[in-house]
């Protein structure tokens, strides 16, 4: 199948895993997430459920356990849980990080740790990648694995790798050669799986960042962590080439998050607009009101079409970087758009905590700055797919 013959549905697809989903969330109202949100505390009971039906496994091939579905429809489980008021943090990186260990991961690794992760036995939630002096520049990461006989030993530091501390598995990119020695920028460095239940308190400390919202992040400390050298995923020196499998996977599931988000703010700001009366007539009546709702849709569309074709380049196995780029762009700003519109709507309730505006809106202003941020995107498409200099 070739690029210019690619086909993907439009409208409701997989409506079966979208109702099926939307009737778990019901089992998790606003009232659920405020609790968490209020104690900074992982989604326990919801991370069940969802891995229970087998949505967690979605990715996985059926000869593992799992479902053996297509990123899209992963997408949608994603959504569903957005758009019915939710967040699906703690499970969206069990789903992209299967596209490095899917794609390039041994047989003896998959074989023993996929059915673990499929029937809910084993948690891969945990991603270290970003570092405090490096941020966005990954192929500059100081994190070092020494080769040292048939083990790894592994000395640096991680940051903002979410969900570390309820997570069994890490998927860790380090440099396995100095970055002096490498023809390339994207040259020298390797991903290794990484089994937390060992290594925490043997060489890894790992530390909760305290953030606006209740996103479970950390900071990770590495001294001396020995792994052996079978966690290593894929060829040695080519990790970053490995680990875009799962970056280009993260954008689209998260440019999916961020359309959930765009869908339950135009619904609740729709619905609030009809209801509400000022001045003797429902205030969607008002031009200033209604005008904005009705751009923020026209954004949400368009963002979801760029989405649906990253998603369907991704399941086709083509080259879908420019795509996922761009479709998680769109939809985290059509979200942002649609989370201003929906607080400015409900006017002072938008401040109370009882409503869930505030919340939704504090969660979904991290898509503007991650996975990457709006800025980096940017300049990758003006570099990548338009031929400018380097900005940066």
């Amino acid at each position: 199948m070739s690029a210019s013959t690619l086909s993907m549905d439009l409208g409701r697809d997989f409506s079966e895993i979208r109702d099926a989903v939307a009737r778990i969330c019901i089992g998790f109202p606003g009232e659920y997430w405020r609790r968490l949100d209020e104690a900074r505390a992982y989604p326990e009971e919801f991370v069940a459920a969802l891995t229970g039906a087998g949505y967690l496994a979605a990715l996985i091939p059926q000869e593992y356990g799992g479902a053996g579905l297509p990123l899209r429809a992963a997408a949608v489980i994603l959504e569903t849980i957005h758009a019915s008021g939710g967040n699906a943090g703690a499970c969206h990186a069990q789903m992209y990080v299967m596209g490095t260990l899917l794609r390039h991961g041994s047989d003896e690794q998959k074989e023993r740790y996929l059915p673990a992760i499929a029937a809910g036995k084993l948690r891969l939630q945990a991603f270290g990648v970003t570092e405090p002096s490096t941020g966005s520049d990954t192929t500059q990461i100081k994190t070092r694995a020494e080769r040292d006989g048939d083990s790894y030993v592994v000395h640096g530091q991680k940051i903002w790798t979410s969900r570390a501390l309820q997570s069994d598995l890490m998927l860790l990119l380090a440099r396995t050669e100095p970055a002096s020695a490498t023809a390339r920028r994207g040259e020298g460095l390797s991903v290794f799986l990484v089994d937390l239940r060992q290594a925490v308190g043997n060489g890894i400390e790992i530390r909760p960042i305290d953030t606006m919202i209740n996103h479970n992040t950390t900071e990770v400390f590495i001294d001396g962590l020995r792994i052996p050298a079978d966690a290593l995923v894929g060829q040695e020196g080519q990790g970053f080439r490995h680990i875009l499998d799962g970056m280009n996977a993260e954008r689209i599931l998260i440019a999916a998050e961020a359309l959930g988000d765009a869908r339950y703010f135009i619904d609740r700001a729709t619905r609030y607009a009809r209801d509400r009366q000022v001045f003797g007539q429902p205030i969607g009546a008002n031009q200033g009101v209604q005008f904005p709702i009705a751009r923020c849709h026209a954004e949400t569309e368009a963002a979801d079409l760029m989405a649906r074709k990253a998603a369907a380049l991704f399941d086709a196995q083509k080259p879908c970087g420019a795509e996922a780029n761009m479709a998680k762009l769109l939809a985290s700003e059509a979200c942002w758009h649609a989370a201003e519109a929906c607080f400015q709507t409900f006017g002072g309730f938008a401040f109370a905590r009882e409503y869930d505006i505030e919340r939704k809106w504090r969660e979904c202003r991290l898509f503007q700055t991650a996975p990457i941020s709006t800025n980096m995107i940017l300049a990758y498409l003006g570099q990548h797919v338009l031929g400018m200099p380097r900005s940066y």
